[in-house]
């Protein structure tokens, strides 16, 4: 059998921490999702000030973070760069903000992030990510 990291409650609290921290420090509202490795919610906050829109976008960026093990940027440069058939991938949000978390070599789950640039977005998901998987 084999055994693998997985994101509980705990962890999910620590990527918002840190994640909202970084947020609020360049005055950024957004709202910050955290999944497990098959793409399920775990936790989501909503900052104040921050578009409804933005919850849907955070989910689905890091849910296309887990279930494609990579960065959601990936997909976004390989659209850009002429792969248009990608669109018919089923995943929702190819734009940059979903981060995977990864721990002894194997995705836990994602962190996604939307309310800003989407590079500003990877920032702040990143800065979550650093929080556990330092």
């Amino acid at each position: 059998m084999q055994m693998k990291p997985a994101l509980g409650i705990a962890e999910a609290n620590r990527i918002l921490d840190a994640a909202r921290d970084e947020a609020q420090r360049n005055g950024w509202a957004v709202a910050i999702a955290v999944v497990d490795d098959g793409g399920h919610p775990i936790a989501l906050a909503r900052l104040d000030g921050t578009a409804p829109v933005s919850a849907y976008m955070a989910q689905e960026k890091a849910r296309t973070a887990a279930l494609g093990r990579r960065e959601s940027k990936l997909y976004e440069d390989m659209i850009n760069g002429g792969r248009t058939a990608f669109l018919s991938a089923p995943l929702t949000a190819t734009l940059e903000g979903g981060v995977p978390v990864i721990v002894d070599g194997q995705v836990a789950g994602a962190v996604g992030v939307s309310g800003v640039k989407s590079d500003q977005d990877a920032q702040i998901a990143k800065a979550g990510v650093r929080s556990i998987a330092a």
